[in-house]
C-alpha cells in the first residue's frame, strides 16, 4: 500500500481535548457503519486500510454487525507492531436492546471480546430509547414494543454505563442522538457527565442549538454524516433531501481551493469544533479524507458561507423507531422543545 498511495502522519491530525480527562480525541476518525450494503469482512479490511493511512479514530457499534470482524484487524494491527493499542481512540455503542438491568455489562463484555481490547476509550448509548429494528429493514418497520423516551428508563441505562467507567471498561462515556430537552435531563441527574455527545452534523445540518449547547457544558461533539452520508441506507432517503457535495456555497469553495466538495466538509467540521466519522472503504478516499484536516484550511468567510448553508436538513429521521400514537418522525427529536409522551 506504501507503494501507491502516501499516509498521514497520525501527529499532524488536529485532535479535540476532552474537559472531563484531559485526552485527547482526533478530529477525523474512521465510521465503521455500512451494514446496509457492506460486508463485514470487507468493513474489517476497510479499518486496517484507515490505519495503515494514519487514521487512530475508529467509531464502532454493535448494531453494525462487524466489530469481530474489525476486533480481529486490530489484533493483527497491534501484533505487527503497525500500531500501539494507546495510541487509538476507539468507541463503541450500546444498541437499543440492552437498555435493560444488566444489559449494558453484557453488550460492553460482546464489544470488548469481539474487538479484542481491554478498554473503549468511549461507550455511548447509540440511542436514547429501547426501540429497535431489524437488519435492512424498510421505512415502514416498527417495533410493536417501541415506546417514547422515558427519562427514568434512560437515566437507568444510563447508570450502567457510568459503572463501566468505574470498572475501567471505558474511560469516557456519551449519548448519541439526543435533543436539548433530553440532554438538560441527563445532566441534571448524571453522577458523570457525557465527554461526548455524537450526532448528526454536515453542512446543510448543522444542529447550532444542540451543538452549542452540548459545548457550553464541556461536552465536545461528534459529526455522523459528515459529508451527507450519500449511501445511508434506502429507509433514511426522501426526494426533498439536500446533498452536501453539490451545494453551491460548498461547490465554490471547493473549486477555489482545488479539492473536492468533501474535503470542504471535513475542513468545515474540524474548524467548527468538533470531531467527524467519514466512511470510506475506497483508499484513495479515506487518504483524502484524513488529508483533509492536515491541509490549508478555509478562510473565515469561508466559513461564514457555510454557516448561511445551513438548509436544517435532519438526513437520518429515525422513522424506525417509532412508537405506536407518535405523530411522525418529529416526534423522536422534541421539534417544539418539549419531549413527547
Amino acid at each position: 500500500m506504501e507503494n501507491i498511495l502516501t499516509s498521514i502522519d497520525p501527529a499532524r491530525m488536529p485532535c479535540f481535548t476532552l474537559c472531563s480527562t484531559g485526552a485527547k480525541i482526533p478530529a477525523i476518525g474512521f465510521g465503521t457503519f455500512g451494514s446496509d450494503h457492506v460486508s463485514a469482512d470487507e468493513m474489517a479490511q476497510a479499518v486496517r486500510t484507515a490505519v495503515m493511512l494514519g487514521c487512530r479514530h475508529i467509531d464502532c457499534a454493535a448494531v453494525y454487525g462487524n466489530e469481530k470482524e474489525i476486533g480481529t484487524v486490530l489484533k493483527e494491527l497491534f501484533n505487527e507492531g503497525i500500531v500501539r493499542r494507546e495510541e487509538m481512540w476507539i468507541t463503541s455503542k450500546i444498541w437499543n436492546d440492552h437498555h435493560g438491568r444488566g444489559d449494558v455489562l453484557l453488550s460492553c463484555a460482546q464489544t470488548l471480546k469481539d474487538l479484542q481490547l481491554d478498554y473503549l476509550d468511549l461507550m455511548l448509548i447509540h440511542w436514547p430509547f429501547p426501540n429497535f429494528h431489524p437488519p435492512k429493514c424498510t421505512v415502514e418497520s416498527r417495533s410493536p414494543d417501541a415506546r417514547p423516551y422515558i427519562h427514568e428508563d434512560f437515566m437507568r441505562t444510563y447508570h450502567e454505563l457510568e459503572r463501566l467507567a468505574d470498572m475501567g471498561l471505558t474511560h469516557h462515556i456519551g449519548i448519541s442522538n439526543v435533543t436539548v430537552p433530553k440532554l438538560k435531563l441527563i445532566l441534571r441527574d448524571c453522577r458523570i457527565k457525557p465527554a461526548v455527545n455524537e450526532m448528526e452534523l454536515h453542512p446543510n445540518f448543522q444542529q447550532p442549538e444542540l451543538y452549542e449547547f452540548a459545548r457550553a457544558n464541556g461536552i465536545q461533539n461528534i459529526g455522523y454524516c459528515p459529508l451527507g452520508s450519500p449511501n445511508r441506507p434506502e429507509r433514511d432517503k426522501e426526494p426533498e433531501d439536500t446533498v452536501d457535495m453539490e451545494d453551491p456555497v460548498i461547490v465554490e469553495i471547493a473549486k477555489r481551493h482545488d479539492i473536492h466538495p468533501a474535503a470542504v466538509c471535513l475542513k468545515w467540521a474540524v474548524q467548527r469544533g468538533h470531531a467527524a466519522i467519514p466512511t470510506s472503504c475506497k483508499p484513495k478516499n479515506i487518504l483524502a479524507n484524513l488529508a483533509a484536516a492536515c491541509s490549508d484550511p478555509l478562510t473565515k468567510e469561508e466559513m461564514d458561507a457555510i454557516a448561511k448553508a445551513d438548509k436544517n436538513c435532519r438526513l437520518v429521521k429515525g422513522h424506525v423507531f417509532l412508537w405506536p400514537g407518535a405523530k411522525d418522525w418529529t416526534d423522536l427529536w422534541d421539534m417544539n422543545g418539549e419531549i413527547p409522551q
